[in-house]
């Protein structure tokens, strides 16, 4: 071989370029593929491989989009390129053009959150306070349109560059969809993939419209004020339980509590009183209809046998009963008692000494009883 055919075999190899993407980080969306003066040989030879996508850019102008092959690059597979710079007969070497290549790859595992509480207004407890967070995920679905509408001349373009915008678009469209929902304010956190598909719906179109499928979205979790939280537990509970277990329940705990207390017999009266005064009072809250049943009954029914009266007296200090009438009476004829003993009953409100007691004045008849006989 001649040194002109040496010449002529070194130059041939000179024209003859590989156009490939191999070096990136799984964080790379898109790479620029860097070229003295953007200079491309006649039939370069264009590697794009799965999960990537060339995209030829001319003087600012979107021109030929490849997908995942190998590819010699000529007026044949570059139609778009070649109108633009107007080759009629095919191209000299060499001819300028960026070379983008686009990660098309699934990106997991987003992070996205409200940075400031989204405030509701529900029609039972009000104004409240709601925060959320979750994950997406996304990928580039049409390329061409993602480097003219975000990309521009960046000549490497992570993944960083585009989540923060992506963040504050889900944070936007979730408030809205939240706050359009009007659901009934325990449902958000109990419905939370119905939630989900509703917002992906309502999001998708504002991530196609720069060339980005939404492929997943995912609410981990949506959060409230603690003293809310219980508030919509009591409500909830109330709603389904059954009122009469819960009388019955709330009455025997009353009864319970009260026969802890100081006063034995009498702390139990009380708390029974209470008991059936509370389970009456959340009855007819509960149930109005029942209430009016129980007013109309009470006046065709006899009113109740009159109770009788207890007394309580003290004994060396201590408290002693409850006696009924004629217990108390034995015992001040048995100097157990005496006019000076103090004694309650329901309707005092304080102890009094027992010649005070109107219906105990008679224990007195004007003389002291005789002593017992030894």
């Amino acid at each position: 071989m001649g040194i002109f055919d040496k010449i002529r075999e070194k130059l041939s190899n000179e024209f003859i370029d590989i156009i490939e993407w191999l070096d990136y980080t799984p964080d790379t969306i898109c790479y620029r593929f860097e070229r003295y003066q953007n200079e491309i040989k006649n039939n370069a030879k264009l590697i794009v491989r799965e999960g990537q996508t060339a995209v030829f850019i001319n003087e600012g102008k979107m021109a030929d989009v490849f997908a995942p092959g190998t590819y010699t690059l000529s007026t044949q597979n570059l139609p778009i390129l070649a109108t633009l710079q107007g080759w009629k007969y095919g191209f000299n070497s060499p001819f300028k053009a960026e070379v983008y290549f686009v990660n098309t790859h699934l990106f997991t595992d987003e992070k996205w959150g409200t940075k400031n509480p989204i405030t509701l207004n529900d029609d039972r407890f009000g104004l409240i306070e709601l925060r959320a967070f979750g994950t997406y995920a996304y990928r580039i679905k049409d390329a061409g349109k993602f480097i003219v509408d975000i990309v521009g001349t960046d000549n490497n373009f992570t993944n960083f560059e585009i989540n923060e915008h992506l963040k504050s678009l889900i944070a936007t469209r979730f408030t809205d969809t939240v706050g359009e929902a009007k659901l009934p304010i325990e449902l958000y956190a109990a419905n939370t993939n119905e939630l989900s598909e509703t917002c992906m719906q309502v999001m998708q179109p504002d991530f196609l419209s720069v060339g980005i499928s939404l492929e997943k979205f995912f609410i981990e979790n949506v959060s409230m004020p603690e003293d809310l939280k219980k508030e919509i537990f009591e409500y909830s509970r109330i709603e389904k339980v059954d009122l009469d277990k819960l009388t019955k329940f709330k009455t025997a705990k009353a009864i319970e509590a009260a026969a802890a207390n100081e006063g034995g017999t009498a702390g139990a009266g009380m708390g029974m009183g209470m008991g059936f005064a509370m389970a009456q009072q959340m009855g007819t809250m509960m149930n109005p209809q029942t209430g009016q049943q129980q007013t109309a009954q009470a006046h065709t029914m006899p009113p109740p046998v009159p109770q009788t009266v207890q007394y309580f007296y003290a004994a060396n200090g201590q408290q002693a009963g409850p006696v009924s009438f004629g217990e108390l009476q034995t015992l001040f004829a048995g100097r157990t008692v005496n006019k000076d003993t103090l004694v309650w009953k329901a309707g005092l409100a304080e102890w009094v000494p027992l010649q005070q007691v109107d219906e105990l004045k008679p224990f007195l008849g004007g003389s002291t009883p005789p002593p017992l006989p030894q």
